[in-house]
């Protein structure tokens, strides 16, 4: 979503761009105290600081077909995700939201993302709700997948899955907000 922002491949006479690395559901906070120009957000944030901020035109992570995924230690079944603890990378993500559209009936035990299979390990959930790269690693650290939200959601709806998107703030100068590629 930021590629040619941290590469310098874009670069600005008027706009001075630093990289600020942060988990998503620190990024969604940030933006609700409208602390950035420019930010990475969750779609399921924007509604929550969309008084602050326009989405981009550019930049963007939608999955087709795939998506945050729920893990657990052992195999379950979809259906036995109902009452369980599942830990989840934030309540402002999107990958939190499809959980709860897709199951509705669960304990949200909040983690940061790259603790999630820690988290279930150490049973101190029964389920994890991962994003990035864990979704690459589950199944090596033994982990079995439950199910793919991407997938459901494709399966359910047809359509792609929006997770993330760059945001650049309403109160920006019209010359600055051109310059920052609005």
């Amino acid at each position: 979503m930021f590629y040619a922002l941290a590469t310098r491949k874009i670069r600005s006479n008027l706009v001075e761009f630093r990289h600020v690395l942060g988990d998503i559901q620190t990024l969604n906070h940030k933006a609700r105290a409208g602390e950035y120009e420019l930010t990475a957000i969750s779609y399921h944030a924007y509604p929550f600081v969309a008084d602050k901020y326009r989405l981009m035109a550019a930049g963007s992570s939608v999955g087709d077909g795939y998506g945050p995924m729920v893990v657990a230690a052992r195999p379950l079944a979809v259906e036995e995700l109902k009452g369980k603890r599942i830990a989840i990378p934030g309540k402002l993500t999107t990958a939190y939201l499809t959980l709860r559209l897709m199951q509705p009936d669960f304990e949200a035990v909040e983690t940061p993302f790259d603790q999630i299979l820690d988290a279930v390990r150490d049973n101190q959930a029964d389920a994890g709700l991962i994003i990035h790269e864990a979704q690459l690693t589950y199944a090596s650290s033994g982990f079995h997948n439950v199910i793919d939200l991407g997938r459901w959601f494709k399966d359910t709806y047809d359509l792609p899955l929006p997770l993330g998107a760059n945001a650049l703030r309403r109160d920006l100068s019209p010359e600055m907000a051109s310059e920052c590629c609005a």
